[in-house]
């Protein structure tokens, strides 16, 4: 075969296929990147730690999912029915699922959300969160169907762990302040899988306990007393049931979180009382239980409050009856002395006496009023006379003469006449006519005048007395 003839301009090939260069542009590349990256790693579940959160005002929110080796570009769009949007925080552990990619106009890969869970006690507290509420609507920490417990317990259950810290603190407590208290144990788990089966159990168990030793006394197998009841025959039911462990994180007190529990709390025809962990720790039991304790020491001083205090009262009554005696003889007197005055007020004797005291007092004013009467009348008359005689002056002297001799007779019975007329006589000096008044001014020799009634009698003094 013959070679082809070359023209004067082919030059053959310059550059061998190995040399060959295929140049992509950045938007080229960018898109083989996300065509990749979508196509083997797809949608996936990622964890890690929010940070730099920002939400948009178009409703898409931007952040970054961090861990201690790297960090992810993450968008939750609006347009996702994601219904843990409002728990997305910084610092919040979350999962995420979604869909990886590249956002071209940055170059950057990043991942779509499309749902989001928390991690760890975030996932834990939504599970709180739902079951409170389910349980709130169906009326299982309703107040009206909650019942008081009793002020003297003789017997209780107590639902804990027989190797717990919770239920040494109770006996503690129960031992100092009222040691006649029975307690009935129905150990279970309180912590762990399986917990919340076991404490529900027991919670049931006590309450057949309860209700089989009202009728007679029950038949106990093996099973039973190694399950639940630590104790001889009963011969009377019991008072309530303590609920109890110690403290812990919220993993370690979810069993009082389950809805078993929840269920058999309600369902209990005894009074619960539920002290669980310490006193922030809230659990759902604590919200279906009749009663809750902030810890297991306050639980034990609550059911025996009723004994202990009691006893104080007991050791006091003498003292009290006494000061409670003494008020009411003092009140008995009061009221006694108060009756007293009423029956003299309404005695008949004593209205009769003021009805006695208020005629004196008419009479005295009646007195009065005559006599200022008549002695007006006597002015009146008076003035009358005054201005009659004034119209005859005959009249008026025959009166005046009247008066001239009732006052001469006045004068004359006042005179010494009338004195020597009653037998009394008068001395004078004979030559002076002085009255002689005093004997010792006498003297011997002093010639003396005597007058009598009828006559005089002359006389000389021979001696001073």
């Amino acid at each position: 075969m013959s070679k082809p003839s070359k023209s004067q301009w082919d030059f053959g090939e310059l550059f061998s296929p190995a040399e060959t260069r295929k140049v992509l542009s950045v938007g080229e590349l960018t898109v083989k990147v996300r065509a990749l990256l979508e196509k083997q790693v797809g949608s996936i579940w990622v964890s890690g730690e929010i940070t730099n959160l920002r939400a948009q005002s178009s409703g898409h929110y931007y952040f970054t999912l961090k861990d201690a080796a790297a960090q992810l570009s993450c968008v939750l769009f609006s347009r996702e029915k994601v219904a843990q949007r409002a728990l997305l925080a910084d610092g919040q552990k979350v999962l995420l699922q979604g869909d990886v990619t590249v956002y071209e106009a940055r170059g950057q890969y990043q991942l779509i959300v499309r749902a989001v869970e928390l991690q760890g006690i975030g996932a834990l507290q939504i599970q709180f969160e739902k079951l409170k509420q389910k349980l709130a609507v169906e009326g299982l920490f309703a107040p009206e169907r909650k019942r008081s417990l009793p002020a003297f317990p003789q017997r209780i259950g107590l639902v804990t762990s027989p190797t717990g810290a919770a239920i040494r603190d109770v006996l503690h407590v129960i031992q100092r302040r009222n040691p006649g208290l029975e307690i009935i144990l129905a150990p279970a788990r309180v912590q762990g899988e399986g917990a919340a089966r076991e404490i529900a159990e027991a919670i049931r168990t006590l309450n057949e306990f309860s209700g089989r030793s009202r009728r007679e006394e029950p038949h106990i197998s093996k099973s039973e007393i190694s399950q639940s009841l630590l104790t001889s025959a009963a011969t009377r039911e019991l008072d309530l049931i303590l609920l109890t462990r110690g403290g812990g994180s919220l993993e370690d007190l979810w069993a009082f979180n389950e809805e078993p529990v929840a269920r058999a709390i309600f369902e209990s025809q005894l009074p619960v009382v539920s002290a669980v962990g310490h006193e922030i720790d809230f659990t759902i039991a604590d919200f279906v239980a009749d009663f809750r304790a902030a810890t297991p020491s306050a639980a034990a001083e609550i059911i025996t409050e009723g004994v202990f205090a009691s006893r104080e009262f007991i050791g006091d009554a003498m003292d009290l009856m006494q000061l409670r005696v003494r008020r009411r003889l003092e009140n008995a007197k009061e009221n006694l002395t108060s009756l007293a005055g009423r029956f003299t007020r309404l005695h008949p004797r004593r209205k009769l006496d003021n009805s006695l005291q208020r005629l004196d007092d008419l009479q005295s004013v009646l007195w009065r009023g005559l006599k200022t009467a008549a002695h007006a009348r006597g002015l009146v008359l008076q003035h009358l006379a005054g201005r009659f005689l004034r119209a005859k002056p005959s009249l008026a002297l025959k009166v005046r003469r009247e008066n001239l001799r009732q006052l001469e007779k006045r004068l004359n019975s006042l005179g010494p006449e009338q004195v020597l007329a009653r037998g009394y006589s008068i001395t004078t000096d004979a030559a002076s006519g002085k009255v002689l008044r005093d004997a010792s001014k006498i003297k011997v020799g002093q010639k003396l005048k005597t007058r009598l009634a009828k006559g005089e009698l002359f006389s000389r003094s021979d001696a001073a007395n």
